[in-house]
């Protein structure tokens, strides 16, 4: 009697850790730079219909990740956020896609600092964003980078939350 208790408490075991197994699936690309290119939108950079996917001149209006065109800054840093990879990623595509496409990027700083240490930091941030470009593939003759410093706030309050959104990098895109 034993031995079918010690089976029984096995065989229960088993059954018990095989019903916990879960299927996985593999997970979809999250960075839609890597998604690859269906053929049949090879002409415009659309693929699908699926705006998301839109890489041509319309990609501007309709891809959420080219409608994306701010980076955003801690404060007295250029050093870019993870976070914010993928977007550059899709603008780097964009422009790889579209020659006749220029991009300014636009430096801004918050109220704090001299209006000199400001237009640098502005400048030493469109560099940081324009040298990430250009790694993944975007032409430097297509970029130039103008120092707002504190000039443009988007936020005229003196608090840490205005501040944040004033530490940026603006992209601007003209034909």
């Amino acid at each position: 009697m034993n031995s079918s208790i010690r089976v029984l408490a096995i065989a229960l075991t088993v059954v018990g850790l095989s019903a916990c197994k879960t299927k996985q699936t593999p997970a979809a690309p999250t960075d839609p730079v890597d998604v690859p290119a269906d053929t049949s939108g090879a002409q415009t950079g659309t693929t699908n219909n699926d705006p998301s996917l839109d890489f041509g001149p319309t990609g501007l209006e309709r891809n959420p990740c080219l409608m994306a065109r701010t980076v955003k800054f801690d404060l007295d840093r250029t050093e870019i956020s993870g976070e914010f990879d993928a977007m550059i990623g899709c603008h780097a595509k964009f422009l790889t896609m579209n020659a006749g496409y220029k991009l300014t990027l636009g430096g801004n700083a918050d109220e704090r600092g001299t209006r000199e240490y400001n237009l640098g930091l502005g400048e030493r941030r469109n560099n940081a964003v324009m040298d990430v470009l250009k790694a993944k593939g975007a032409s430097g003759s297509q970029i130039e980078g103008v120092s707002y410093g504190e000039e443009q706030p988007t936020c005229t309050e003196s608090n840490d939350s205005c501040w944040a959104n004033n530490r940026r990098v603006e992209f601007s895109y003209s034909k």
